[in-house]
């Protein structure tokens, strides 16, 4: 049985005590939060993380496209 597909959603984080909103569909959210579950890390320090990495990008994509890419680069590793 496939899974049906979801909108994304909507949700707000801090970072670097700046608020943003990012939207993922749940499965992102899902894999974001237990990859950071996983880090001992709360979600907002993981997604700051991941800026971090993305701005020393040569061509940084937007937050949203950056946590999709890390999040799958990390499952095919």
């Amino acid at each position: 049985m496939t899974q049906p597909f979801y909108p994304p959603v909507k949700r707000s984080v801090t970072i670097a005590g700046h608020p943003t909103s990012i939207s993922l569909e749940p499965m992102f959210w899902d894999a974001l939060e237990a990859e950071a579950a996983r880090q001992a890390l709360p979600v907002n320090a993981l997604v700051a993380r991941i800026d971090v990495e993305r701005m020393a990008a040569d061509d940084p994509p937007n937050l949203t496209s950056a946590i999709r890419q890390w999040l799958w680069r990390g499952r095919a590793d």
